[in-house]
């Protein structure tokens, strides 16, 4: 690199593709297509020719090379990950199209009711503030004087302790 930066064309393509070398097998490892290594491969390649002036000599190059590389990895798993977001089903509407018999449980807040009333007070008032009157866990927090995460703590307890009894 040190040669390359003095102008030395031929220590420059033999550092790229040396470099290559090194960086096919570390993106392989973490990547799933060829195709992807191959076309990650030219970016860091060309993310290095850019970032080259800031290259330390008294600095070893290959560290250097792979800070570069691990970061526009990131990059690019993070843009991926975001795009199959993008197309991934929504559950919502999935639910839609499911036949009602599937996704009806038959029961609802004012069957279990009385389930609910032999519940710690505590957690009885939240449950009944959030599926009784309709509140969210935030306003239960406000009105309670509670802090936000203690009702969500709170009302899984409750949860957990109905999905019990109504199991048997």
């Amino acid at each position: 690199m040190q040669r390359s930066l003095e102008g030395d064309q031929r220590a420059y393509a033999t550092l790229l593709q040396e470099t290559a070398c090194l960086l096919r097998p570390f993106l392989a490892r973490r990547l799933s297509f060829s195709n992807e290594v191959d076309d990650l491969t030219q970016e860091i390649l060309i993310s290095i020719h850019k970032a080259r002036h800031t290259y330390d000599g008294l600095r070893p190059y290959v560290p250097w090379a792979y800070a570069i590389a691990r970061f526009r990895l990131q990059d690019f798993l993070r843009a991926h990950y975001a795009d199959q977001l993008r197309h991934a089903v929504d559950f919502d509407e999935l639910e839609e199209s499911l036949p009602e018999a599937v996704t009806e449980t038959g029961l609802s807040y004012e069957s279990i009711h009385a389930e609910v009333k032999k519940l710690p007070e505590k957690q009885a008032t939240i449950l009944q503030m959030m599926h009784g009157e309709g509140y969210t866990a935030k306003e239960v927090a406000e009105k309670t004087g509670m802090n936000e995460s203690a009702v969500k703590v709170a009302a899984h307890r409750a949860y957990k302790i109905l999905r019990s009894k109504l199991e048997r």
